[in-house]
């Protein structure tokens, strides 16, 4: 095996998550950067950090980190790396760029410089002219900040919010990774009550759920360094054979799930039994106005249950006066149960204030695509000690 180190990149605000999730694999990380974590790891990291890590974006391979203010600079420190340990061949290695604030600010030219030097490299090792790059994906990824350049491989390939269990979709979902970091930022837990009241097509239901019975959200898909030499074939068998092993069906998980569209419902139903975890979700058509109303006609809302919401934001997917009713509808809620806690995503400013008069226990400003979020945490009252230690 050898000693790599390894790049999860992350939405910006996630970092401290996806760096508790890579630790929780046994993993020392190297440092913690804007929207990437650096950690290393062998082969076999490569292969579970993609199969079970939730809230990051992708697993890289870093190839060199170095300074480069001239072309000849970038061309002869790329060259100089061990682009054939990796790239056979036939291996197929596309180069995409991003520069910001360096002297080297023109990408195209930057990604052609690097595509280059490891062609120049590879011939070197190979001993022919041309490459006929018809094998497996290693796609080459040139980032200058300030001058300072690192290159990397992408070991995933499409990206890791891309479980395979999301076959029916509805307007403006919210990503699989962003909802498992919601969860795992809230104070819930199997044995306790989740409500989504909002469910859309169930991401935030299905990702709880996913995570409660330790499902490894990456078994339900391929990875671009599946077809990789350097990454041996059975380190891919065992590890997923390793993750099925670890799946625990005997937890008890309750979550409820609603939204006022029925096609949504539908979708979110489909999607929970393509992963896997229809069992332990209730999907309903249900406005949010209601949801008091009903809880309380099927024996009362339960004490110090949880809220995770990703309600409707922007014109695109709902008029500010519908929306309204919702923060409505919520602050009546809350206001009737005030053990139940609320962890809820929104790109509206305004929401604190129409909300409840009390600010937040706690914000967190997220991304969802590119559109900047803030995670608001409203925690309910702490139950007495005795069931605090039995929950």
């Amino acid at each position: 095996m050898s000693k790599l180190t390894l790049v999860a990149t992350a939405t910006f605000g996630l970092e401290a998550v996806v760096k508790r999730e890579i630790e929780a694999l046994g993993y020392p990380v190297l440092r913690s950067e804007d929207a990437r974590i650096l950690y290393t790891g062998d082969e076999r990291a490569l292969v579970r950090s993609n199969l079970w890590l939730r809230s990051a974006d992708r697993v890289l391979l870093l190839m060199g980190e170095f300074t480069a203010k001239t072309f000849e600079e970038l061309f002869q420190q790329t060259k100089a790396l061990p682009w054939e340990e990796w790239i056979p061949m036939d291996g197929k290695f596309p180069v995409e760029g991003v520069s910001v604030k360096s002297t080297l600010h023109s990408v195209p030219d930057c990604q052609a410089i690097v595509k280059k030097a490891v062609v120049e490299r590879l011939k070197e090792t190979y001993g022919i002219q041309r490459f006929p790059e018809t094998g497996a994906n290693y796609a080459i990824k040139v980032s200058i900040l300030k001058d300072r350049v690192s290159l990397t491989m992408d070991t995933s390939g499409p990206g890791l919010h891309k479980r395979g269990y999301r076959v029916r979709d509805v307007a403006a979902p919210i990503k699989e990774t962003l909802a498992a970091a919601m969860v795992q930022l809230s104070f819930w837990k199997e044995g306790r009550l989740l409500v989504d009241p909002c469910c859309g097509s169930g991401t935030i239901p299905i990702e709880a759920a996913m995570i409660a019975k330790n499902i490894a959200p990456g078994l339900g898909r391929k990875f671009a360094s599946e077809g990789w030499e350097a990454v041996p074939a059975h380190l891919w068998k065992e590890e997923r054979k390793a993750a099925f092993a670890a799946m625990d069906y005997d937890k008890d998980v309750r979550i409820r799930a609603f939204d006022i569209d029925e096609r949504a419902i539908k979708a979110a139903a489909i999607n929970a039994r393509e992963a896997g975890v229809d069992d332990c979700i209730e999907f309903r058509v249900l406005p949010v106005q209601r949801l008091h109303e009903v809880l309380e006609s099927e024996g009362g809302a339960e004490p110090y249950s949880i809220m995770i919401a990703n309600p409707p934001y922007g014109e695109r997917i709902g008029e500010k006066k519908e929306i309204r009713e919702i923060y409505k509808a919520l602050t009546a809620f809350f206001s009737q149960e005030p053990t139940w806690s609320l962890y809820l995503v929104t790109s509206d400013k305004e929401f604190e204030k129409l909300f409840r008069e009390k600010p937040a226990d706690r914000r967190r400003k997220l991304y969802n695509g590119r559109l900047e979020i803030c995670y608001y945490q409203y925690y309910g009252l702490k139950p007495p000690r005795k069931e605090q230690e039995e929950a």
